[in-house]
């Protein structure tokens, strides 16, 4: 079964859900935008357990004698603390230490899989691959083979509960990433969030099995969906318009648990242990809310009342009570100077889940 098979499932199973809805899901590329209208979907998030499809983003597995050491020079998080029983983010910089990429980083039997957006992975895989030279290492993409479902809300662990003999329980990155749990037909991970919520992998030939028991009491909504839900939780992102733009402390990811400065050199090291060692960031991701039609991308420039640029946007969803929800890097001095705007509309600071 292809992704492409996989969806067809999913469009099969939208007219068999208990509740008698028959509502299609629409395609796009490769992602699935919506189970039923927006609106409905959005409210869904606060109100219900939700399940998404997760095949808009994309996963490479890296896999050899020399993986590990290879990963080690090339990534801002240290890859030998994963174990098969957890997961943490880490950055791909540049030399001049601007983020190329953002992982989602996990070890499985003998392999590390990174897990970022599917926009980025043939360059991303084709750079890394630019390194391996003569070591013992094996990049694929395998976003097409690994399907990945999501799984939120205050129903998510008792229903996960009822269909696996374990689940994660741990999604505090300060204590060694976070919680993955590994069966026979599926991997599961617990990621932060306001409730529950966690991250499923499986194959081709047990994904419809977990999807349905899961649609028992969830209810399927769109990628935008997935997106809110990790805005909310202050994870940032890196998109092809965003590439080169941030250092990864700009982003937050040290207060994520994504650089370890003990590890040693990778690409672009020098620049974000200066960064960290010689004083105060200065830039820095925040939540946000923008009440406005038309959604805002990622790479809009942040300007002050005086019409000076101050930040980017870094990622934004529609949000359940109207607007959109983003996360915004800015320059820490503006947030006190005055009104900040995005194309001209009110910037509205909101707080995020950890601390600055």
């Amino acid at each position: 079964m292809s992704i492409a098979q996989w969806h067809q499932f999913l469009q099969n199973s939208a007219t068999q859900q208990p509740n008698g809805s028959d509502s299609q899901p629409v395609i796009q590329d490769g992602t699935i935008i919506s189970f039923s209208d927006a609106a409905t979907e959005l409210q869904s998030l606060v109100q219900d357990t939700i399940i998404c499809d997760l095949s808009h983003l994309g996963l490479l597995q890296v896999q050899g004698l020399d993986a590990l050491t290879f990963l080690q020079g090339q990534v801002t998080n240290d890859v030998k603390q994963l174990n098969g029983r957890n997961a943490h983010y880490s950055g791909y910089c540049n030399p001049k230490g601007r983020l190329l990429a953002l992982f989602l980083t996990f070890a499985h039997h003998d392999h590390v899989h990174l897990q970022l957006p599917k926009e980025l992975i043939e360059s991303i895989s084709k750079r890394l691959k630019m390194f391996v030279m003569r070591s013992k290492v094996e990049i694929k993409d395998v976003s097409d083979q690994i399907i990945r479902i999501g799984l939120n809300g205050s129903k998510a662990t008792a229903l996960l509960s009822s269909i696996f003999s374990q689940i994660p329980q741990n999604n505090d990155a300060a204590q060694s990433g976070y919680e993955l749990v590994s069966l026979k037909n599926a991997a599961i991970l617990k990621l932060p969030g306001m409730q529950p919520r966690y991250e499923i992998f499986t194959d081709i030939s047990n994904a419809p099995a977990i999807w349905n028991a899961l649609l028992q009491e969830a209810k399927p909504v769109g990628a935008a969906c997935w997106e809110w839900l990790e805005i909310q939780a202050g994870i940032p992102d890196v998109t092809l318009k965003t590439q080169e733009a941030f250092v990864p402390q700009m982003l937050n990811l040290d207060l994520l648990g994504g650089i370890n400065f003990k590890k040693g050199c990778y690409t672009g090291q020098e620049i974000v242990a200066r960064t960290h060692y010689l004083g105060t960031v200065k830039r820095r991701t925040h939540l946000a809310h923008i009440n406005v039609s038309l959604r805002p991308t990622a790479g809009d420039d942040v300007h002050n009342s005086q019409h000076e640029i101050v930040g980017k946007i870094v990622r934004s969803a529609p949000a359940p009570v109207g607007g959109y929800d983003v996360l915004v890097e800015l320059r820490l001095e503006s947030i006190e100077a005055g009104q900040l705007l995005v194309n001209n509309n009110i910037l509205e600071i909101q707080p995020l889940p950890y601390k600055l």
